[in-house]
């Protein structure tokens, strides 16, 4: 029998990526943050494809898309992105990265390029995809959708407690500020807009722990 395909799409800093990983443990699928994979394209961008006043160029990353190889890789049961064979796991969860992600993730090149691999990732089911766009552009057809959101006072303090975490000095002010701009380009882009899906299952995970939302989750997918 075929394992399910399930979307949880979501506002940043909803928990998107971490209880995706954790609930793909828990009933054997496999993980994939789309998300990685745009901050990957932004970070190969901010190191190869810059203006002199330190912006994107965008019409040198398009032309440069061919040489960008995006992977994940097992690390002790962990998937780690791997950029042209670098681990680039660390690098793409940094401020510069954050700032530039939006405007990098709205370009149809960029979506393009990565959409139809990851289409080609959930063929054989078995997956949970996290992201902006998945249950109402990538795969409109998952069995299961979910959409997360949260205040933008939490979402701010999960962002710059994960920051610190790291070990990446942040302003918890200029990381909402972020957070702010970033929701203002997902939601109003063209292409593939942050979008609830009309038959996606909404969870406010204000007032929820990370494993509170795990388990909201769970109760839905208790049969499969």
């Amino acid at each position: 029998m075929k394992k399910p395909v399930i979307a949880i799409d979501g506002y940043s800093s909803t928990g998107k990526s971490s209880i995706s990983k954790i609930i793909a443990k828990k009933l054997g699928l496999v993980h994939l943050d789309t998300g990685a994979l745009y901050r990957g394209i932004t970070w190969f961008a901010l190191q190869n494809c810059i203006f002199e006043d330190s912006s994107i160029d965008l019409k040198k990353l398009f032309s440069s898309l061919d040489q960008i190889q995006l992977e994940f890789k097992n690390d002790e049961g962990e998937l780690v992105l791997y950029l042209n064979h670098i681990d680039i796991s660390r690098q793409i969860r940094t401020n510069e990265v954050s700032e530039n992600v939006s405007l990098v993730a709205k370009q149809k090149e960029v979506r393009d390029f990565l959409l139809q691999s990851q289409r080609n990732l959930a063929e054989k089911g078995g997956i949970i995809m996290d992201g902006r766009d998945i249950g109402t552009v990538v795969l409109p057809d998952a069995d299961f959708k979910f959409f997360l959101t949260a205040s933008i006072e939490e979402r701010a303090t999960r962002r710059y407690n994960e920051l610190l975490e790291l070990g990446i000095t942040a302003d918890r002010e200029k990381v909402k500020e972020n957070l702010i701009a970033r929701d203002k380009i997902d939601s109003e882009r063209e292409i593939a807009p942050l979008k609830q899906a009309d038959d996606a299952i909404v969870i406010d995970n204000t007032f929820l722990s990370k494993e509170g939302t795990i388990e909201t989750i769970l109760s839905y997918l208790q049969n499969i």
